[in-house]
């Protein structure tokens, strides 16, 4: 195997380029066109691997790409899942090269997608190709490529739930969260849930001159900045009534384990170019952005931003927000507890008006499992040590619902780093990263089939 990805290296790479080519961003109407070429280009990359069957699922949004190679009923079902969809590549000006147009720089390829999740969920279509090639498949493998995760994976429950007895599988094997270096494999045991919202904040009927009205009628903007800073306290506490009431602790000893893992504070500042860390008091960096809950503006506008001056009160200010949630924490009940707090906080002289927008579960995978053994042997069989077990700080809302429709674990086998930017602008994945998926891919289904036994 690893003779045959050697030799197709070049083409692997092109093919991925091309896949990043294509702006798939699926928050944006003006891109729908793409989201179907897409789809296309992934349901016919998966077709050329081997599969027996690959098709296109329209949905009420932008559509599903399945795909799957039986090779015995009997054996073993691995259920692939991904997504082609990508964030908004804006701003645009911030980008040191145009985000549609892949290159490489110091061995780490640079376009939105990069590594979420183009590059980690084509890892997974190039390993098949290679096992088929070297009749080497142990397992019976379906495939799931989604293009809503960036907005919240809204109909893919529906999805699943019609689907059910297509998608029927052993377990789920998902590269969509990262390791902690290349000289530091770990495994993602669990992820966040989320909560996510957007927030308006009405006065007067119309935008009014400063100058006439100044200090005589509310500012929408200057109420919204008030709002939004009462939500946490000087320790970074959020003070919602009732948003830690079944957030549970973690003890001494698992605090201790989580934060065993390696980690130069140092360095994290200087990567991220800032002086000092902030955070909710008490807890360590690696606690806070990944077992802690968390409330954040994703952004925030209102009145006149244009060139030069505008001397005006605006009518409404808005703002988009979002709450990581952790086990216990549910997206219904932080979204009423939410709601209702920030409605009660608001003065009478303005309106306030909450619109959820999408959420998802908290997940926690055990580490005693077949799925998690398989990984773990097949990380270290392919790093040279044995991966670390982490908690991750983002959120797949897909993850609870494949256990709830399916009844089956999810294992987190991604291979990107912190320094990929994720969701900001020069994304990035590392070439190493993206051959060293494909390498590893193929020995969990080696380690897989073995332990299934």
């Amino acid at each position: 195997m690893l003779k045959y990805i050697e030799k197709n290296r070049e083409r692997f790479l092109n093919e991925l380029f091309d896949l990043l080519r294509i702006p798939s961003v699926s928050a944006d109407s003006n891109f729908k066109s793409d989201m179907l070429k897409a789809a296309e280009y992934v349901r016919d990359r998966i077709s050329e691997a081997g599969a027996d069957r690959a098709e296109i699922y329209e949905t009420k949004g932008h559509p599903v790409v399945y795909g799957e190679k039986i090779i015995d009923p009997k054996l073993p079902t691995i259920l692939i899942y991904g997504h082609y969809d990508v964030q908004p590549a804006d701003p645009y000006e911030l980008w040191n090269s145009p985000p549609f147009e892949p290159v490489i720089k110091n061995e780490r390829i640079y376009a939105r997608g990069a590594c979420d999740d183009k590059g980690q969920f084509y890892m997974h279509i190039k390993a098949l190709e290679t096992m088929l090639a070297t009749n080497s498949l142990a397992c019976n493998v379906k495939m799931m490529i989604e293009g809503e995760e960036e907005i919240g994976s809204s109909n893919l429950g529906a999805f699943v739930s019609e689907h059910k007895d297509m998608l029927k599988c052993d377990t789920i094997l998902i590269s969509d969260t990262s390791i902690i270096a290349n000289d530091v494999p770990s495994i993602e045991t669990g992820l966040r849930g989320l909560t996510y919202v957007e927030v308006e904040v009405v006065g007067a009927n119309r935008d009014l001159h400063s100058g006439v009205y100044g200090g005589g009628v509310a500012n929408p903007v200057n109420v919204l900045c008030e709002m939004i800073a009462s939500l946490k306290d000087e320790n970074g506490h959020i003070t919602i009534p009732g948003f830690y009431s079944k957030v549970e602790e973690l003890t001494p000893g698992q605090r201790a384990a989580l934060n065993s893992a390696p980690f130069d504070l140092e360095e994290y500042k200087r990567d991220l170019g800032i002086e000092d860390i902030q955070g909710e008091v008490g807890y360590s960096t690696i606690e806070r952005t990944s077992v802690r809950p968390t409330l954040d503006v994703n952004g925030i506008w209102g009145g006149y931003t244009g060139e030069g001056a505008k001397t005006v009160l605006p009518s409404k200010a808005n703002a988009k927000i979002s709450m990581r949630l952790v086990p216990n924490q549910t997206d219904e009940d932080t979204l009423e507890l939410f709601t209702k707090h920030f409605e009660s906080i608001a003065p009478a002289s303005v309106k306030v008006t909450v619109t959820p927008h999408h959420g998802g579960l908290p997940y926690v995978t055990p580490t005693d499992s077949v799925e998690y053994k398989a990984a773990e042997m097949a990380m270290e069989e392919s790093f040279g040590k044995k991966p670390i077990p982490t908690r991750g700080g983002g959120s797949i809302p897909i993850v609870a619902l494949f256990e709830q429709e399916l009844g089956r674990k999810s294992i987190l086998m991604g291979f990107g780093l912190d320094i990929d930017a994720l969701h900001s602008p020069n994304e990035s994945y590392g070439l190493f990263n993206y051959y060293k998926g494909i390498e590893t891919i193929p020995l969990f289904f080696k380690h897989y089939a073995k332990l299934k036994k």
